[in-house]
């Protein structure tokens, strides 16, 4: 998923874009920096609680800097997906060579997402698909439909989603109240709602019901009942309208607007999220990153516009790009390390306890230790990638 070249428009490489997917990746393997573990020795502060809350992931409602990584990768698709389209369509490739190329990318990305799910501790496949990869995969070949559309195109499918998929939560009836709630995963009050909102509880909603009969359709271990973190497989349809906000944010770029232009254009963009997402969040649906609710869509839209903006400004507007190569080098492999860290993180810090001794992992700055060791592993590897020109693409 890096970002091919660009036109004439823009740099051949846009460098904050590589930075702010560098800088993505290094937060998602930091694991939060074992930070809740050292805030649970502190239950008194409110600077190790916000530091918590912004190093982990939100119990159901709202969502802190943590709960950012997925929006901010999945914007970023869209982003490379502007450029991408365009280098290849001034290259003169064939479309149907295109369409089919489209098809393989979005069917490995859902098989990558799917090979993630299964731990080492399951005797047979695991069929999810509420993975980052897969989620992606699920609605790629749809989002390649819009490159080039337009604004009020992609306006306009972007309020259909958005209708869409809140009335098919709004119009699911809601559970009864003796529901068992525990037996669904419930380990929360906060993730139980009243009122209208309760059509967005967690583990009996809209989605949770479809996952109920779809993932009972593929081979496992025993039946489906629930994501123990609430995720469903139907997210795909209103992320899309992440994936299609950084379609519009890249096109804008690779647009014959000036620099300036540029940029109000993405501040104004958030400034219209954040104002949906306050109108939304507070009438007629909660802001639920786990089911990626309308109003999550626009609040979490708003926060990576806005993030990219200042990367934009700060990195290709002002020239400051000297600090940025430690995010590039990353940023350029973003595949490789996601891939990397779903795969060897465990195992890095079993070798590290090896071979530094277990004491350096221990104690309640332990897990800090292990995310600086496994971190460091990780960039080493992606500028032995960076060193040897080997950025790896699907």
């Amino acid at each position: 998923m890096s970002t091919p070249s660009g036109s004439s428009a823009v740099p051949e490489r846009l460098v904050s874009l590589d930075a702010y997917r560098g800088l993505t990746m290094l937060f998602m393997a930091s694991s939060g920096f074992g930070i809740a573990q050292i805030a649970k020795a502190h239950p008194d502060s409110g600077f190790w609680e916000l530091l918590r809350y912004n190093t982990s992931h939100a119990a159901w409602i709202g969502g802190g800097a943590w709960d950012m990584i997925q929006p901010s990768f999945m914007f970023m698709v869209g982003m490379a997906l502007a450029f991408s389209s365009s280098r290849r369509n001034a290259e003169g490739q064939d479309q149907r060579k295109l369409f089919l190329h489209t098809l393989w990318r979005a069917f490995v990305l859902v098989a990558l997402g799917v090979f993630l799910t299964t731990g080492s501790t399951n005797k047979q496949p695991v069929f999810g698909f509420h993975n980052v990869l897969a989620q992606i995969g699920l609605g790629y070949v749809f989002l390649t439909l819009l490159v080039g559309r337009g604004w009020k195109v992609q306006l306009g499918v972007i309020g259909i989603i958005a209708a869409g998929t809140w009335a098919a939560f709004a119009l699911t009836p809601i559970a009864g109240p003796a529901t068992d709630y525990k037996a669904l995963g419930i380990t929360s009050p906060d993730q139980v709602l009243g009122g209208f909102w309760a059509h967005w509880n967690m583990n009996a909603n809209f989605a949770a019901s479809f996952d109920q009969w779809f993932l009972n359709l593929f081979p496992c271990e025993k039946p489906f009942v629930f994501d123990k973190g609430g995720y469903q497989t139907l997210n795909f349809v209103p992320s899309l309208i992440t994936m299609i906000l950084g379609l519009m944010a890249g096109e804008n770029l690779r647009s014959d607007k000036t620099a300036g232009e540029k940029l109000k254009w993405l501040l104004q963009a958030g400034g219209i999220c954040l104002a949906l997402a306050l109108i939304t969040g507070t009438t007629i649906c909660p802001v639920i990153k786990k089911l990626w609710t309308p109003s999550w869509a626009f609040y979490s839209g708003a926060v990576v516009l806005w993030v990219f903006a200042l990367f934009y400004w700060f990195i290709d507007i002002k020239g400051r790009k000297a600090w940025t190569f430690p995010l590039v080098v990353v940023g350029m492999n973003s595949i490789a390390i996601y891939l990397a860290y779903q795969l060897t993180a465990s195992w890095i810090r079993s070798i590290g306890r090896i071979w530094l001794g277990n004491g350096l992992f221990e104690g309640t700055t332990g897990a800090f230790a292990q995310s600086l060791l496994v971190l460091g592993v990780l960039w080493t590897f992606c500028y032995w990638l960076y060193r040897r020109k080997v950025f790896i693409r699907i």
